[in-house]
């Protein structure tokens, strides 16, 4: 049985997406658009992602082992990061990676806590199980199971395209510096914490070096080559990634 709880958190995800939805038409109709509902996308996550932290977490204590538990949470960090998008000056794209999860947390809430109040059941199974989900849930979950990983991808791939337009926005005064400091860091824990992410980088990295090799410029080549080495450095490569990858805001 839902809670109040859960209905809260579902509430900000479907928040996310309506206004995110709005945000995006209004730009693909060439219309201004208000950043009232930028702030409205950001609000929904920060709902959903407070739920989920205080779930995992528990009641804030004002201890270092707490705080270091907390920034170690997947879930700590989008709500840090979305915190952060929400009191910065609106950068669209910033939004897809947190409309791909809310997506996916309002399609299945839909299909496990509002279908079954409104679609009746289908027969059991066997003669003395439990009735079977609704056609209609069963095709929802298996293609939000189909298409799970593809969205994952996805999202890596954004939350690095995201990083290249906050770091080429400091050049063109489109944002602060603080924006790629603080988008670098949480890559890095990204890569630590998501296999989605590391094979993104893997596969970008990869790309780029067949690029540089094929210019045959030697100065190019040693300017990628140094540049890969300091982030390695900075990115502290030694260390174990984490296996697998906790799906935020669960």
């Amino acid at each position: 049985m839902a809670t109040t709880q859960h209905y809260l958190w579902a509430s900000g995800h479907f928040i996310l997406l309506l206004s995110a939805l709005r945000y995006f038409f209004a730009y693909a109709t060439f219309k201004t658009v208000s950043p009232i509902w930028y702030k409205a996308c950001y609000t929904g996550a920060l709902l959903s992602y407070a739920i989920v932290c205080q779930k995992s977490l528990g009641v804030p204590q004002p201890n270092m082992a707490y705080v270091r538990k907390a920034l170690l949470d997947e879930n700590v960090q989008y709500f840090i990061l979305a915190f952060f998008w929400w009191t910065s000056k609106p950068i669209a794209i910033t939004l897809i990676p947190f409309m791909i999860f809310s997506l996916f947390h309002a399609l299945t809430f839909t299909r496990t806590t509002l279908m079954p109040q409104f679609l009746p059941p289908g027969p059991p199974a066997t003669a003395d199980g439990p009735p079977t989900p609704h056609h209609f849930a069963k095709q929802l979950q298996v293609w939000v199971k189909a298409n799970y990983d593809t969205a994952m991808k996805a999202v890596a791939y954004a939350e690095l395209i995201i990083f290249v337009r906050v770091l080429f926005g400091v050049l063109l005064f489109w944002n602060s510096i603080l924006s790629p400091i603080i988008y670098a860091h949480f890559l890095r824990q990204r890569w630590y914490q998501s296999s989605f992410t590391r094979d993104a980088v893997t596969y970008t990295v990869v790309r780029i070096d067949g690029i540089v090799a094929g210019q045959g410029n030697p100065t190019l080549t040693n300017i990628w080559t140094q540049g890969k080495g300091l982030v390695a450095r900075w990115g502290g490569s030694t260390l174990t990634p984490a296996q697998g990858g906790a799906r935020a805001a669960r």
